[in-house]
């Protein structure tokens, strides 16, 4: 098994910058397709004659599809993971060009939604490819420099998309993407090395369900699953009423709030490139309980130091960046936690978390009704220490077993 492993790390290793530079373009594209959709929201109604809550509807609907991803990880363990990472660019593409060739709102809700579950289906399966093909004790640096491209579609790809609906139109801008999307889906398979062969008897033999299943049977996936459960429903408790926490406080205007997003977008690019030069140095498991007491303490003390504007972005600011993190140098650990079956493992960890991001949506409105701020603020503290305590239970006795294993109870 260790030499298959190591034959897939010489082929990555070949023309490594390269291969990544092509993995984080890709990841720029599906993940441009999926957040241009917030900023644009009202263009969309505008020019589908439609409300922006039928917009909105399309939002949610994306979020609640993507839990079905769940069960692209266990294919991607049993088929490939290059065949669903092209599952992925070719939903996309047809997704963006179904918006492109009819432009009426049903059709524009299906293409979408079909868009959208294309980056639900990839990330997982990359995740998985740099599992297999990269070493441990390189994967957060790497994980970390594809991560930015999280950042980088608020910072790059959703401006360059705004351009191109400025100067061309959104049905051009639609053709663009599902151009892109079918260049990534052609040479994914010339550029990227194939799946080794390390298969572990679960991925072969069991089905579906049972792969899924097995993952809250082991005490480290399932307290890993658990952690991101919590962590995400605080972070996005925070997300959805932080605007309004602005808006309200310090009477900013649009163009602060849109500032407050780039403050935002430039804090997780800090955070993901910081995971990509220290998580390695430091140990990715020490790494996440670091940020994690940070981050939890970020959210302490936000409603306290909140006094003014210019504070208030710190904090937030702080919160991002440290959240980001713990998020990316997650990934990073996930992909070595259950070494035969990684995709299935980070299928179940994006799921989890997309469960709590609309668990923590729910909440963050209903806590900024009962105490505003500080009664979210405080709240999302407490879950972050949840997420710590599922860590410190799930991982208690795991180790890496420096052959690309681990160990555990």
């Amino acid at each position: 098994m260790i030499s298959k492993r190591n034959i897939g790390r010489k082929n990555m290793g070949k023309n490594f910058t390269f291969q990544l530079i092509f993995i984080f373009l890709i990841r720029l594209l599906l993940n441009t397709g999926r957040r241009f959709i917030y900023p644009f929201a009202p263009v969309l109604g505008r020019s589908l004659d439609v409300p922006v809550t039928a917009i909105t509807t399309i939002i949610a609907t994306s979020q609640f599809t993507s839990l079905f991803g769940l069960f692209s990880g266990p294919i991607a363990d049993r088929i490939g993971n290059r065949v669903v990472m092209r599952t992925g660019l070719a939903l996309l593409s047809i997704g963006m060009l179904l918006c492109g060739l009819v432009p009426e709102y049903l059709a524009v809700f299906v293409g979408l939604v079909l868009a959208s579950f294309g980056k639900t289906v990839f990330d997982p399966a990359i995740q998985s490819f740099i599992g297999h093909h990269v070493p441990f004790t390189r994967r957060g640096r790497v994980i970390g420099i594809i991560e930015t491209a999280w950042a980088g579609s608020t910072l790059i790809g959703i401006p360059a998309f705004a351009l191109i609906i400025e100067h061309m139109g959104l049905r051009i801008s639609f053709y663009v993407l599902a151009f892109l999307g079918a260049l990534g889906w052609l040479f994914i398979a010339r550029i990227l090395p194939p799946d080794s062969k390390e298969k572990g008897a679960s991925g072969e033999k069991s089905g579906l369900l049972s792969g899924i299943f097995s993952l809250f049977r082991q005490r480290e996936t399932a307290g890993m699953l658990l952690f991101g459960f919590w962590i995400s429903i605080a972070n996005d408790g925070l997300f959805v009423v932080y605007g309004l926490w602005l808006e309200e406080s310090f009477d900013v205007s649009l163009v602060t709030l849109g500032f407050s997003t780039v403050a935002i977008g430039s804090a997780e690019l800090i955070g993901e490139g910081m995971t990509a030069l220290f998580s390695d140095r430091i140990g990715l498991k020490k790494t996440i309980i670091i940020c994690l007491c940070l981050v939890s303490g970020a959210y302490f003390i936000l409603p306290l130091i909140g006094v003014s504007l210019i504070w208030a972005m710190v904090g937030i600011f702080c919160v991002f960046l440290f959240f980001e993190m713990v998020m990316v140098t997650s990934f990073s650990l996930s992909t070595e936690l259950l070494p035969a079956s990684r995709a299935t493992m980070m299928s179940g960890f994006y799921a989890l978390s997309g469960i709590g991001r609309m668990i923590g949506v729910l909440i963050g409105g209903i806590l900024w009704g009962f105490g505003g701020i500080t009664a979210v603020a405080w709240a999302a503290s407490c879950f972050t220490l949840l997420g710590l305590g599922s860590l410190l239970w799930g991982l208690s006795n795991w180790q890496h077993d420096g052959a690309g294993g681990s160990q555990g109870d």
